[in-house]
C-alpha cells in the first residue's frame, strides 16, 4: 500500500509500543502507510523496522526509541522524544507484551516474580503510556487510546493464568478510561486478537499445535489468524471513522468468541 497525503491518518502522530516486531511491526506500517507519523517504541530499539517504513513512505513516516514500557522515565521520554519530532500525540497503540516467551505452567508453578514482570509489562506499561500520552491528547481535545486485549479473556486459557489475568485487567483498564476521559474527545477501546500467527510467536518454538487446532476448530472462519487480519480493525479504531467509538473490545478473531 502506497503511503498517501490522503490516508485516514494524514497528519497524525501514532505511537506503537512493542512497534518493531511481530504483530507490532505490521501495526506500526499499517499506521504509516495511512499517513501517520509513527514512533516505534520498543525494548529492542526498532531501528531496522523505523529504517525499512522509512524507505517505503518517506524519512518523516517514523522513528524509533528504545523502551522499556514498565520504566516510567523511559516512557516519559518517548512522550518527549515523539512531540519533539512531531509536534503532538494523537495516536496510542498500547501493544508492548509478554505472551510469545510464556510456557504453559499451572498456577500452582507460576513463580511470583514472572507473574510480576507480567503485569509490570501487559499492566503497568498501559497505565504509564497513558499517564504520560494523555496530557497531550487533552491540550488537543483528541485521542486515540487503542489497547490491545486478547480473546482469552472471554474463554479463559488454562496454563497461562498470568496472561489472560493481565488482559483481564487492561479489559477493565479501557472501559475506566473511557468514562475518565470522553470529556476531553480521547477515545479509549480495545482490539482483542485471538491466537495469532505471528513472526515472534512462531519464532519462540512455544505455541502447542493441539491448542491452535483447537483454536481454529472454535473460529467461524477455519484458518490460522495472521498480523495482517487486525489491520483494518486498528485503522478504523485509529482514524475519524471511529470518532462516537469508545469503551468498546472489538474482538477480530474468526468468530472463535462473541463479545
Amino acid at each position: 500500500m502506497a503511503r498517501t497525503e490522503l490516508g485516514r491518518l494524514s497528519g497524525r502522530t501514532a505511537i506503537v509500543t512493542g512497534g518493531a516486531k511481530g504483530i507490532g511491526r505490521h501495526y506500526s506500517e499499517a499506521l504509516a502507510a495511512e499517513g501517520a507519523g509513527v514512533v516505534i517504541a520498543d525494548i529492542s530499539g526498532g531501528e531496522e523496522a523505523a529504517a525499512e517504513i522509512a524507505g517505503k513512505y518517506g524519512a518523516n513516516a517514523t522513528m524509533s526509541v528504545t523502551c522499556d514500557v514498565s520504566r516510567e522515565d523511559q516512557v516519559k521520554a518517548v512522550m518527549d522524544r515523539a512531540v519533539e519530532r512531531f509536534g503532538k500525540i494523537d495516536i496510542l497503540v498500547n501493544n508492548a507484551a509478554l505472551f510469545a516467551p510464556l510456557q504453559h505452567t499451572k498456577v500452582q508453578d507460576i513463580d511470583v516474580d514472572l507473574w510480576d514482570k507480567v503485569f509490570a509489562v501487559n499492566v503497568r506499561g498501559s497505565f504509564l503510556t497513558v499517564k504520560h500520552a494523555v496530557p497531550h491528547m487533552m491540550a488537543k481535545r483528541y485521542g486515540k487510546i487503542i489497547n490491545i486485549g486478547s480473546g482469552t479473556v472471554y474463554k479463559g486459557l488454562p496454563g497461562m493464568l498470568h496472561y489472560t489475568a493481565s488482559k483481564g485487567a487492561i479489559a477493565t483498564f479501557t472501559r475506566t478510561l473511557s468514562r475518565e476521559l470522553g470529556e476531553h474527545g480521547i477515545c479509549v477501546n480495545t482490539l482483542a486478537p485471538g491466537l495469532v500467527m505471528s513472526e515472534t510467536l512462531v519464532a519462540s518454538g512455544t505455541h502447542d499445535e493441539a491448542l491452535k487446532a483447537r483454536v481454529v476448530g472454535s473460529r467461524a472462519f477455519k484458518r490460522d489468524q495472521l498480523p495482517q487480519d487486525l489491520l483494518g480493525a486498528l485503522v478504523f479504531l485509529a482514524s475519524a471513522d471511529s470518532d462516537f467509538v469508545t469503551g468498546q473490545t472489538i474482538a477480530v478473531d474468526g468468530g472463535s468468541i462473541n463479545t
